[in-house]
Order: structure tokens, then sequence, then C-alpha cells
């Protein structure tokens, strides 16, 4: 299947959400992102339909196992890549927007060659 760009940014989001708070919901995934809810709404129908995420009665939404996989995949491109950015001179902030940017185009040859370059 498939995984555009903006699912991926929206599980990886999910992931990091869950890890601040433990819940999440779309509103707090619509303040994070700076998306209007009906749009944040579309999208976790899109994803809840795919198998990649889970929302309970309340509301409450939860990667599944197919979905914490992709959210754990590109949440390690995004940290590698930001080190990687900031080990070579990029400020922090620069380095965040061009990890989100980058994270979703490499290989996993180009990325796993950066990843063991830097260890």
């Amino acid at each position: 299947m498939k995984i555009y760009e903006s699912a991926e940014d929206y599980l990886e989001r999910i992931l990091i959400i869950k890890e601040k708070k433990s819940e999440v919901r779309s509103i707090d995934i619509a303040h994070d992102m700076g998306f209007s809810k009906p749009s944040v709404s579309v999208a976790m129908k899109k994803l809840k339909e795919a198998g990649l995420i889970s929302i309970d009665d309340k509301g409450f939404i939860s990667l599944t196992k197919e979905g914490h996989v992709i959210a754990d995949k590109v949440y390690e491109r995004h940290c590698v890549l930001k080190s990687l950015l900031i080990k070579i001179g990029v400020s922090p902030e620069q380095a965040e927007k061009d990890a989100c940017k980058v994270e979703h185009d490499l290989s996993e040859e180009t990325f796993d060659a950066i990843k063991n370059s830097i260890k």
C-alpha cells in the first residue's frame, strides 16, 4: 500500500503527541499541526479506513500495529536527519524544517548510509 507524505506526517504527529500527552484527539493534532479540525477529521477517517489508526467511542486516536511501524520509521528518519544537520552546523530551527522535508524522500539505502555514518 502506498502511504503518502501527508499520511506519514499525521502518523508521526500522533506518535509524538501520544508520547507527550498519552491521549490523542483530532483537535490535538489540528492545534499541533496548525490545520483546521475538519481537515484533520477527514484525514483521520482515511487513516482509519486504511487500518493505520483506531478511534474509540470518546474520539481518542491510537496507532494500529501497522500505523506504529510507519510512524516509528518516519520519526527515526526525522530525528537522525535533524541530528546530522545540526551536527554539520545548521541551526536547530532550520534543521527541524529541513528534516521534515527530506525524511519522506530518501531511499532506504541512502538513509541507512547516513545513519551508519553518524554512529
